[in-house]
C-alpha cells in the first residue's frame, strides 16, 4: 500500500492506505487539539479565521495563521519534490522514506515537548505540525492518485457525496455497468477514509489525556515502524523476484 507500482492501484490498497494514514492524521490532529487547543490540519477553518483576523487587525494572530497555512503548503511541496526525485531514480520506497522522515520529526518534536514544554512555544510547534500535516496529506494523495486525502475530510465528504449520488442513480436506473461498480468501490474508499480519520480523532483525544506527549511520540514511532516494515517487505519481494529470474535463466 506504500509502494507506487507500474500497474493501476486497487481500491483495496487505497483502503488499507486510508486506514493507516487517515487514522494517523486523525490521531495527530486530535492530539494537537488536546495539547494546544488548535487543529493544525483544518486549513478551511484556518483560512476563514485568517480573513477574520485581517478585519480585526490582530497582527500577531494574522502572522501565526499565515505561517500555518504556508507551512502546510510547504509540507505538501516538500513531499512532492521528494517523490519526484525518488521516482526519477527509480526509488520504489520513496513514499516509505518520506513517512520515516515525517515520523522522525514528529518523534523528536514530541520528545522536545516532553522534556522542555513551554506554552510560549505553542505557536511554533503548531506551525511545524502544520508542515507535517502537509507532508502527510501530500504523501497519501500522491500514492493513491488523489483517491485518499488523509487530512482533507471536507473534500473527501464532497467526493463521497458525488459517489453516493452516482451509485443511487445507477440503482434507480438499474444500471449494472462497470462505471457504477467503480463508483461503489470509490464510495467505500471515501467512507473508509472518513471513518478512519474520525476514529483516529476520538482515540487521539483519549490517548493524549491518558499519556500526553508520550502518545504523540508513540505515533511518530508508529509511522517510522510502518514505513520500515513496508520497505523491508518490498526489498524481500524484489530479492525473491531476482532469485526466481536467476534460477529461470540457469
Amino acid at each position: 500500500m506504500l509502494i507506487k507500482m507500474k500497474r493501476e492501484r486497487s481500491h483495496t490498497e487505497d483502503r488499507y492506505l486510508a486506514v493507516w494514514l487517515a487514522t494517523a492524521a486523525g490521531l495527530l490532529n486530535a492530539m494537537a487539539l488536546g495539547a494546544f487547543g488548535f487543529f493544525p490540519s483544518h486549513m478551511s477553518g484556518n483560512t476563514s479565521q485568517l480573513s477574520s483576523e485581517v478585519n480585526n487587525s490582530d497582527l500577531r494572530d494574522l502572522t501565526f495563521l499565515g505561517c500555518l497555512l504556508l507551512a502546510f503548503v510547504a509540507g505538501a511541496v516538500t513531499a512532492r519534490l521528494a517523490v519526484i526525485a525518488g521516482l526519477k531514480y527509480n526509488l520504489r520506497t520513496i513514499f516509505c522514506q518520506v513517512l520515516v522522515a515525517e515520523g522522525a520529526i514528529l518523534l523528536c518534536l514530541s520528545l522536545f515537548e516532553i522534556f522542555f514544554y513551554s506554552s510560549g512555544n505553542n505557536r511554533e510547534v503548531l506551525v511545524l505540525l502544520g508542515f507535517l500535516m502537509g507532508v502527510h496529506n501530500s504523501t497519501s494523495t500522491q500514492l493513491s492518485n488523489g483517491r485518499v486525502r488523509a487530512t482533507h475530510i471536507t473534500g473527501t465528504l464532497t467526493d463521497a457525496g458525488i459517489s453516493l449520488a452516482s451509485v443511487l442513480s445507477a440503482i434507480l436506473r438499474r444500471d449494472p455497468s462497470k462505471n457504477a461498480h467503480a463508483q461503489k468501490k470509490q464510495l467505500k474508499t471515501h467512507l473508509t477514509t472518513i471513518f478512519s480519520f474520525l476514529g483516529g480523532g476520538i482515540a487521539g483525544l483519549w490517548l493524549f489525556r491518558l499519556a500526553g506527549f508520550h502518545a504523540m511520540a508513540a505515533l511518530g514511532a508508529g509511522l517510522i515502524l510502518l514505513a520500515l516494515v513496508s520497505m523491508a517487505l518490498t526489498l524481500m519481494r524484489v530479492r525473491r523476484t531476482v532469485l526466481v529470474k536467476a534460477r529461470g535463466t540457469e
